[in-house]
């Protein structure tokens, strides 16, 4: 992994601000439709039928913004024995090879994620009482691709770090 760089443009400092507010407005909500509806079963034995279903897409939708902002500064979990043993420019080679790798893995996943959306388009499947499935599930192929190209990006800082000898 590498250290987190912080955005050094104005776009980029608002992009992460962005991504962060809407990892929090994500939990939020996720935290206050489920409590409401707990006290709406067991108190007034009442509730909505259309909220597990949502909960469900606010779970999928903050998983994929939480590893969007983790693919941001490079904390996806990691198994990083090599680092221990391996130092330099050797590092900096495994890295490259290691990014473009997930990258790749992310960029696949994006493609059937795509696929996936586009068929529920053409089947017209709908969710939440009558509302286009594929709308909520095109979360799934934009947030791979944003972290293929994250990735791509840090493979990029690698190889700079491969060619400057750190």
């Amino acid at each position: 992994m590498t250290e987190p760089q912080r955005p050094r443009s104005l776009i980029g400092r608002l992009g992460k601000l962005l991504e962060d507010s809407l990892l929090v407005a994500l939990l939020v909500a996720l935290i206050l439709i489920s409590t409401t509806q707990i006290v709406m079963r067991n108190v007034f034995d009442a509730g909505f039928s259309w909220t597990d279903e949502l909960l469900r897409l606010l779970v999928l939708w903050l998983a994929m913004a939480a590893a969007v902002a983790a693919a941001r500064d490079d904390r996806h979990i990691a198994i990083d024995v090599l680092s221990r043993f391996v130092k330099g420019r050797a590092l900096a080679g495994i890295q490259i090879v290691i990014t473009l790798f997930t990258a790749a893995v992310c960029g696949v996943l994006a493609w059937y994620a795509g696929r996936f959306a586009n068929e529920s388009r053409l089947y017209e499947d709908v969710l939440l009482g009558g509302f286009p499935a594929w709308v909520l599930q095109s979360v799934l192929p934009l947030a791979f691709g944003v972290m293929a190209y994250r990735y791509l990006v840090h493979a990029a800082g690698h190889a700079r770090m491969l060619i400057r000898g750190r």
